[in-house]
């Protein structure tokens, strides 16, 4: 049974993990997952963590990424995923859904969700993508307010708080790496820097701010795609990769369905699906049943 249903870290433990990993020397790696089921593939591949895109979930709703969703559906996304995985789960929480006593909020209901850190981004209300032109930023003090809000709000302690800015692409480098430490100065855990475009910038973001520090390997965006080891060397301590394992689906999802209308079958795909027997061995459907013949194992007499 141990693991079937749910997660057996708890998410005390978990957020735990997510703090040693950030301190241990060894780069921990976020790929995004759209789904539980995507986690649980995240989980059995090594990665450190799982990461919860607010991109994914506005797309996965056929939404763009324009601060539509709510707190409610990033919470519950959040937690399906959280349940069934052992890795920490750190989540989008874009910039707090609201004023800071929202962004208080947030962390209580994430915390509730299982979820082991959140980053809140100091665009203005509501925000946008953070590769697209055309963003803006809200005064230091306000982010600031932010932060703190989502500090103090949080029960437990390990809870991981990250400040994400998006200065750079609009104030410049400089102005993000004063940001990041206004933020770090604000009690946040973890910074991340939005759409730097190359080596060198995270190079000098590294050397300007001493708390760990989050790179974004977003695919199509303004940032060169960087290895994990690099981003190791330079002494980063976290990378995500938020949208990859969507952009994968999406774009078989769609090839096979445009072979399928055109051909009027599927025959020529099933060398490009992922076979029930892999998809059970995912789901552990031996163990379930294993479990369900050892709950019912009984019989019924015939005077019952």
């Amino acid at each position: 049974m141990s693991g079937l249903l749910a997660s057996t870290t708890t998410a005390a433990d978990k957020r735990v993990a997510f703090r040693a990993g950030l301190t241990s020397g060894r780069i921990q790696r976020f790929p995004g997952a759209f789904n539980p089921l995507v986690a649980k593939l995240i989980q059995e591949i090594g990665f450190e963590g799982v990461y919860v895109s607010g991109a994914v979930i506005s797309a996965d709703l056929a939404l763009p990424d324009i601060g539509l969703t709510t707190l409610t559906e990033v919470a519950g996304r959040g937690q399906q995923i959280a349940r069934v995985t052992e890795l920490p789960v750190l989540i989008d929480a874009d910039t707090g859904f609201g004023e800071p006593m929202n962004a208080a909020r947030t962390v209580t209901v994430l915390e509730d969700a299982g979820i082991a850190g959140a980053h809140f981004e100091d665009q203005v209300n509501p925000k946008r993508c953070g590769h697209l032109d055309g963003k803006a930023v809200v005064p230091v003090a306000e982010m600031v307010r932010r932060v703190r809000a989502a500090v103090s709000a949080r029960r437990d302690e390990n809870f991981v708080i990250c400040a994400r800015t998006d200065a750079a692409g609009i104030e410049g480098l400089d102005a993000a790496i004063e940001r990041a430490k206004a933020y770090a100065d604000a009690g946040a855990d973890l910074i991340f820097t939005e759409a730097l475009s190359e080596a060198a910038q995270f190079e000098k973001f590294r050397a300007a701010v001493s708390i760990p520090l989050l790179a974004n390997m977003t695919e199509f965006g303004k940032s060169e795609l960087i290895s994990a080891r690099t981003l190791e060397s330079i002494g980063y301590n976290a990378v995500i990769y938020p949208v990859s394992t969507l952009r994968l689906a999406m774009f078989a999802a769609e090839t096979g369905l445009r072979e399928i209308y055109d051909q009027g079958t599927q025959a020529g795909l099933l060398d490009r699906m992922q076979p029930r027997s892999r998809l059970y061995e995912l789901l552990r459907y031996e163990s379930y049943n294993e479990f369900d013949s050892a709950i019912f194992d009984f019989a019924l007499r015939k005077d019952q």
